[in-house]
């Protein structure tokens, strides 16, 4: 299937440039930027389409690949085409499963990687399961994305590891009495309380930063 890098590169041979000569023509200080926008490695913006259509004597819509139905207006169909961005992402490891009800067995084990948003501030993810969370628009089955801190401010969803089990839960400290509160966003489940000797066994994993719904 072309490409609009093949496109520019079999009109540029059409007209026996070589790579050199075109970024002449466009201003390019060398021929790597040619080479990386013919393999498709380099994002075209509307003014940059139109100055290599120019320089290679065609039209924005044979640049494009558009058919003749659509060449009529190039000019507003490439305004639209500059507005489109490519999403930058990143991999998140995804630890396993975390129990959204009642504590699950808590593994560390290294289950896969997990494309998202490139701007999320995150460790590493968990797949949560049950629907303790609903309240909180965290399903059965959905990736939370979790920061690895040790403390979370009142009022936060963190992972909590009680023993070797491992929850999500939206966590209350109540200093006064040396209690800590971990709270359902489903009214069906009793919040949890430890204290005294109890909060030993308890360690925050991180803090829950997002959260990403199941694809099916």
């Amino acid at each position: 299937m072309a490409t609009i890098g093949s496109r520019i590169r079999s009109r540029r041979e059409e007209l026996g440039l070589s790579q050199d000569e075109l970024s002449q023509r466009l201003g390019y200080k060398s021929r790597s930027s040619i080479n990386k926008i013919e393999l498709n490695q380099r994002n075209l913006t509307q003014s940059k389409i139109k100055a290599i259509a120019d320089a290679l004597e065609t039209t924005p819509s044979y640049i494009m690949g558009w058919n003749e139905s659509e060449q009529k207006n190039d000019v507003d169909k490439l305004k639209l085409f500059d507005n489109l961005f490519r999403i930058q992402t990143k991999k998140f490891p995804l630890l396993g499963n975390i129990a959204c009800g009642e504590p699950i067995y808590a593994s560390e084990e290294f289950e896969a990687m997990v494309e998202s948003g490139n701007d999320i501030d995150a460790d590493f993810c968990l797949r949560a399961t049950g629907d303790s969370m609903i309240g909180a628009r965290i399903y059965d089955g959905d990736i939370v994305f979790i920061k690895k801190q040790e403390l979370v401010d009142n009022g936060d969803i963190a992972a909590v590891l009680i023993g070797d089990e491992a929850t999500l839960k939206r966590v209350q400290y109540n200093r006064e009495e040396n209690e800590l509160l971990l709270f359902a966003e489903n009214p069906k489940y009793k919040t949890m309380r430890f204290s005294g000797s109890e909060l030993d066994q308890i360690r925050i994993l991180g803090k829950a930063v997002a959260f990403q719904g199941l694809v099916v």
